[in-house]
């Protein structure tokens, strides 16, 4: 039997908040299409989680920020070997800008008590309104199955 080699992707995201509002991204493409979801994406070699949140904002908003709070920490895994994530995620209430048209897809700023009545991903179903409460940081593990629903989860102290 051939092995498969796992390899972790590192990405973040990064809510925008305008007041009572979260800006949001209503994907046109994979990981995700169809769903609305942070701005965010992966991870460059040489830059530091904060630097790809900066990044991954402006070049899918047009928005800086100005200023970032570590709010999460998950980590995702699946059988497949094209699915395994470590996704840190920051919000902002400190950026300046337009917003631009978005080749991954439709932005909106939603407000924050409805994201969760939205088509999402599940995991954000369960982290987001951690993230934007004032607690502790969000730590946790999801675990998918080959169609990548989640089969597990558990939030680490």
């Amino acid at each position: 039997m051939k092995q498969t080699t796992h390899r972790r992707i590192l990405a973040t995201l990064c809510y925008a908040l305008d007041d009572s509002q979260v800006l949001l991204l209503h994907r046109s493409k994979e990981p995700n299409k169809g769903l609305w979801v942070a701005p965010g994406g992966k991870m460059r070699f040489d830059e530091s989680p904060e630097e790809c949140a900066v990044r991954e904002l402006w070049e899918e908003t047009g928005l800086r920020a100005r200023a970032l709070e570590f709010r999460g920490l998950i980590t995702e895994i699946s059988p497949r070997a094209d699915y395994q994530w470590l996704i840190f995620i920051f919000l902002t209430r400190q950026f300046s800008g337009d917003l631009t048209n978005c080749p991954e897809g439709k932005l909106a700023w939603t407000p924050i008590q409805e994201v969760t009545e939205l088509p999402i991903p599940g995991s954000d179903a369960i982290f987001f309104p951690h993230i934007m409460g004032d607690g502790p940081v969000f730590r946790a593990k999801f675990i998918y199955d080959e169609e990548l629903g989640i089969t597990d989860w558990d939030r680490y102290a």
